[in-house]
């Protein structure tokens, strides 16, 4: 089957109902992309599908042809860091690192359909689980990449009482 993926178009000979997940991870060498629980409750694995957020430990490989798949390493590099990922480290909302990954591609598929989120709409948009609890941090990551006021507001609280949120 033929897939994109990150703007390529790649072929796979993989099963039908083979989940996206080890397409990426097992025959692409595409590694960001985390298995979690396979069950599609965590959000380790979340990739986009024509900018939608997708679990792709239980979506088939099969139902993606002809869609526009995009993975973490599509998102930034090193030398030119995306937007969200500036702000992740910014934010210091990494602490094991684990989740991040389904963290910024969900994270980055709502700032594409909604460029200022209020705290309600990260809220909702962010059902991937952290097991460190870094969901506060989480949030002030993605209105500092939005440029958004309660960044301003959430470092200046830092700034001055010298706590990370």
């Amino acid at each position: 089957m033929d897939l994109t993926i990150n703007g390529k178009k790649v072929q796979t000979d993989a099963e039908p109902d083979m989940p996206l997940l080890w397409v990426l991870r097992d025959q692409l060498q595409l590694t960001g992309t985390k298995f979690g629980c396979g069950v599609s409750l965590c959000g380790a694995c979340t990739v986009q599908v024509d900018g939608q957020a997708v679990r792709s430990c239980v979506t088939p490989a099969s139902a993606l042809v002809g869609k526009n798949i995009r993975t973490i390493e599509s998102l930034g590099t090193s030398d030119h860091a995306h937007a969200l990922q500036q702000a992740w480290i910014a934010e210091q909302v990494a602490q094991c690192g684990y989740c991040q990954s389904g963290m910024l591609m969900a994270a980055a598929a709502l700032l594409e359909r909604n460029p200022h989120p209020s705290d309600a709409d990260i809220d909702a948009a962010m059902t991937n689980i952290c097991r460190c609890g870094t969901y506060q941090r989480v949030r002030a990551a993605i209105h500092r990449a939005a440029g958004t006021p309660q960044v301003a507001m959430a470092s200046a609280h830092r700034d001055v009482q010298g706590v990370t949120v």
